[in-house]
């Protein structure tokens, strides 16, 4: 996973850096976490407001129009109501579809998250490297372009999880997940063949990150585990310019649905530095 480079096609630094930038962060759930902690680091003068529209997760179950649709409208709201100077799409499975529609809409920049299919072709020294994503992200078109134009020649393994975003807000909430689960989702990153073996493994759903130390753990032998969200918050600062060092204020996270914050979740939030919680309702539509 990687940021989308072309998310700065036509972008340039803001011109006159506000001293406190509003940056948005959106995902379908809470796997942007991973993201906003690096932007934080990298961005410490900005203001952080955090979106998740939990009552449209996961994203995988919705068809590519419905997804289009869905992004677009609570984009439409989230823009009205908190006037972002820069959106990060932290979700692959919205950015593999969704970022040339919400370019044409609005007229902010969006740095988007694909597969890391390039730095994984450069790292691999086997050249067996897996791709562990939604099954939405699989199925792009975008993710199969980006194999053909870097990984040619190398033997990749594409896995769509359907659980390991669950189980990854499960264990925010504070919420048990078993070994024996997490160890059935990634099983078939890890490929022997006439004795080489994959040696890297590309969390392509910013959920991911979120369980990389027990993945490690229970993996069954080493590999490189590449996480997106160094990458964003580099080009995230390079489009914002110059941090004017300002102290950053209270972080915001919004929700569309919150139906499922738990005492514990509140707390992870507050570990992120979302003590301020608000609540936009937009239901999914049958």
């Amino acid at each position: 996973m990687q940021c989308d480079l072309l998310a700065g096609t036509g972008h340039r630094p803001l011109a006159i850096p506000r001293l406190q930038p509003t940056i948005l962060v959106f995902d379908s759930g809470l796997g942007g976490l991973t993201v906003l902690s690096r932007t934080t680091e990298i961005c410490p003068g900005a203001h952080i407001v955090y979106a998740a529209d939990d009552a449209g997760f996961p994203y995988g179950r919705l068809s590519e129009d419905a997804l289009v649709t869905r992004v677009l409208a609570v984009m439409e709201r989230l823009v009205a109501r908190f006037h972002p100077d820069l959106v990060v799409i932290a979700c692959n499975t919205a950015s593999t579809l969704v970022l040339p529609a919400l370019r044409a809409r609005f007229a902010i920049p969006f740095v988007g998250t694909v597969p890391a299919i390039k730095p994984a072709a450069g790292a691999t020294r086997s050249g067996i490297i897996s791709v562990l994503a939604t099954p939405g992200t699989v199925a792009r078109v975008y993710t199969r372009e980006l194999i053909e134009r870097y990984a040619a020649t190398c033997e990749v393994t594409l896995i769509g999880s359907t659980k390991l975003a669950g189980l990854a807000e499960q264990a925010l909430k504070g919420e048990p997940v078993d070994d024996d689960a997490l160890i059935a989702e990634i099983a078939p990153c890890f490929v022997e063949r006439a004795g080489r073996r994959t040696d890297v493994v590309t969390l392509s759903c910013t959920h991911y990150p979120l369980l990389l130390e027990r993945m490690r753990r229970l993996a069954p032998w080493p590999v490189e585990w590449i996480d997106p969200a160094p990458a964003i918050a580099r080009r995230v600062a390079e489009l914002l310019g110059p941090a004017a060092g300002i102290p950053c204020p209270e972080a915001t996270a919004v929700f569309t649905a919150g139906q499922n914050l738990s005492g514990p979740l509140r707390i992870a939030l507050a570990g992120y530095g979302l003590a301020r919680i608000a609540i936009e309702p937009m239901p999914l539509a049958s």
